[in-house]
C-alpha cells in the first residue's frame, strides 16, 4: 500500500481518515477496513500501529484534543477572545463534539478517554479562571469547574445539537446573532458580584448548613 515506508505520513492519513469515520459512525459503526480505505494503508497496518478499534478511538480522541490546545487560546481574562476562538473552533471542526457525544453514548463517564493531554488541559483551563478570579475579573463565589461548565455548555450545546438550535431559534437565525447573545449572556453570568449584590443560591445553601 502506499506510504509504507513513510510510516509518520501513514500514520497521519490514518488518523485522518479514523477521524472522519469515528465522528460519522462512533465506535460499534466505524469499520476498520473503511478507515483503511480511506487512509489508503494496509488494514493489518492499523491494528498494529493502535491496536483494536477502541483504542483507536482513544488515540483519535486525544489527537483531537490536542489539535484544540494549539488552535484556541485558554486566557480567559481576555474573554472576548476565549469565546469566540471556542465558537470559531467548534464551527470549523465539527468532528470534536461528535467524537466527544459518540464517547458520552458509546463508553459512558467510566471508560472515557482520560490521558495526560486531556486532563492537564482542563486543569490548566480551571487554573487560568481562578487566576482570573483572584484578579476579580471574573466573578469569585462560584468554583471555577461551575464557570467553565457553563460556559463550555452555553457555547458548545447549540453546536452539539443543532437540530435542536433551529427548534428553538428558528431556522434562519443569524449565526453572528446567535454569538452575540452569547457572548453578552456569559459577561453577565461571570461578572464579579458588586457591593450589595445578591449572594449566590449554592453560598446561601452553604451558609444557612453551616449555621
Amino acid at each position: 500500500m502506499a506510504g509504507s515506508r513513510d510510516p509518520e505520513a501513514t500514520k497521519a492519513r490514518i488518523f485522518e481518515a479514523a477521524t472522519a469515520e469515528f465522528a460519522q459512525y462512533g465506535i460499534a459503526g466505524a469499520r476498520v477496513d473503511r478507515i483503511a480505505r480511506n487512509a489508503k494503508a494496509n488494514k493489518q497496518l492499523i491494528y498494529a500501529y493502535f491496536g483494536d478499534k477502541e483504542k483507536l478511538f482513544h488515540q483519535v480522541l486525544e489527537k483531537t484534543m490536542l489539535a484544540v490546545a494549539g488552535s484556541v487560546t485558554t486566557d480567559i481574562e481576555d474573554l472576548d477572545t476565549w469565546i469566540d476562538q471556542h465558537i470559531d473552533y467548534h464551527r470549523e471542526h465539527p468532528e470534536l463534539l461528535r467524537l466527544l457525544q459518540w464517547e458520552a453514548l458509546e463508553l459512558g463517564r467510566e471508560n472515557a478517554s482520560a490521558g495526560e493531554l486531556r486532563c492537564g488541559r482542563y486543569l490548566e483551563k480551571r487554573e487560568k479562571v481562578e487566576v482570573a478570579q483572584g484578579k476579580g475579573l471574573i466573578r469569585g463565589d462560584m468554583p471555577s469547574g461551575q464557570v467553565l461548565m457553563l460556559l463550555m455548555s452555553m457555547i458548545n450545546y447549540p453546536l452539539a445539537v443543532p437540530q435542536v438550535a433551529e427548534f428553538t431559534l428558528g431556522a434562519n437565525t443569524d449565526p453572528e446573532e446567535q454569538r452575540a447573545w452569547i457572548k453578552d449572556a456569559i459577561r453577565r453570568i461571570v461578572a464579579p458580584a458588586g457591593p450589595g449584590s445578591a449572594e449566590s443560591p449554592a453560598m446561601a445553601k452553604a451558609s444557612d448548613t453551616e449555621a
